[in-house]
């Protein structure tokens, strides 16, 4: 993967330049894949608009389980060679997607997949789940300060569903972002730059066991099914503040991007199954909480646009006002 072309001229005090997209999003993930799972849609969209989409992937997911057969010597515990294959299985999703700004934490391999919760890889030193927060904070700012997103996407505090590197990476993106808007941190990587609208990632109990529902009738060939509460970050209804939902060719993206991801998911049609073998639904629409930011969208509404409030002409504001206080 070549590295993406810098947003902004060297040196601190630079204004963005002036082809950069009015609209910008930030993605934080932990593994590749996960970013297809859970915002394949949202991706797909956004690129297909003209938005800069950008993804940061903490680490390279070492430590995955491997699905097919005739990979299995890419696993941790034979060759140890799945973090490159995975490298390139996300860049194929990505090209699925639209999607040409991504990279990883620090760089390739910087920090190393830390393996489920309770698991002796959470104690190697290169681990993620070992890193120093403010240290993989600072990886992230240089990118929110180059990049300069409006809406951040991530994990809720608990990852999701409690694995270190998703409780992790949701660290790090909180404390990225505030640290990014901070003029005394680190002023070397860039002016300071406050993110609007930050989201995370959920799915609504009511849609998931919809979702259940139709896995069950379609009698799909996975040799068990998962359980609604398997599913990462599930939530009630209420606390939903935004759906994205895919049309045909965004659905397709997604569905692609997953097919992508060939060593860690199992797609079948609108289902797909991990490494433990139970089906789970393929969700066509991405929902969202507001956690930071002032809503786009009525009281008790949900928002359609994760950029809703905030407006077209931002960047170009932004870029004005920055641009002043050089001068």
């Amino acid at each position: 993967m070549t590295a993406p072309s810098p947003l902004t001229a060297s040196g601190g005090d630079a204004a963005p330049r002036d082809d950069v997209p009015a609209r910008r999003l930030l993605l934080v993930h932990a593994h590749p894949d996960d970013e297809s799972i859970n915002n394949g849609v949202t991706m797909a969209k956004y690129a297909a608009e003209g938005a800069l989409v950008t993804l940061v992937t903490c680490t390279r997911g070492e430590e995955g389980e491997v699905i097919p057969s005739e990979l299995a010597a890419l696993a941790p515990d034979r060759d140890d060679a799945l973090g490159p294959y995975r490298e390139d299985e996300l860049a194929a999703a990505m090209a699925a997607l639209g999607v040409g700004d991504h990279r990883f934490l620090g760089g390739p391999g910087r920090y190393r997949d830390s393996g489920m919760m309770g698991a002796p890889q959470n104690e190697r030193p290169d681990s993620f789940w070992q890193a120093p927060l403010d240290e993989a904070a600072a990886d992230l700012v240089a990118v929110v300060r180059e990049v300069r997103p409006q809406v951040l996407v991530t994990y809720d505090p608990n990852g999701g569903y409690g694995h270190p590197d998703h409780i992790q990476a949701h660290r790090v993106a909180m404390r990225g972002a505030e640290l990014a808007a901070r003029a005394d941190f680190r002023p070397e990587l860039g002016a300071a730059h406050e993110i609007g609208k930050i989201y995370w990632n959920c799915n609504p109990r009511s849609v998931v066991e919809e979702g259940f529902e139709l896995l069950r009738a379609a009698g799909r060939g996975f040799p068990g099914i998962a359980a609604v509460d398997d599913v990462p970050g599930v939530v009630p209804d209420a606390e939903v503040t935004a759906s994205i939902a895919g049309d045909p060719a965004q659905v397709a993206a997604k569905t692609a991007a997953m097919r992508a991801h060939y060593t860690q998911i199992a797609v079948d049609g609108p289902f797909f199954a991990l490494s433990n073998d139970l089906g789970q639904p393929l969700f066509a629409t991405e929902h969202y909480r507001l956690v930071h930011g002032a809503p786009g969208a009525p009281a008790g509404a949900r928002e359609d646009d994760l950029f809703a409030g905030i407006g077209e002409m931002v960047g170009m504001q932004e870029s004005a006002r920055i641009e002043e206080v050089a001068e």
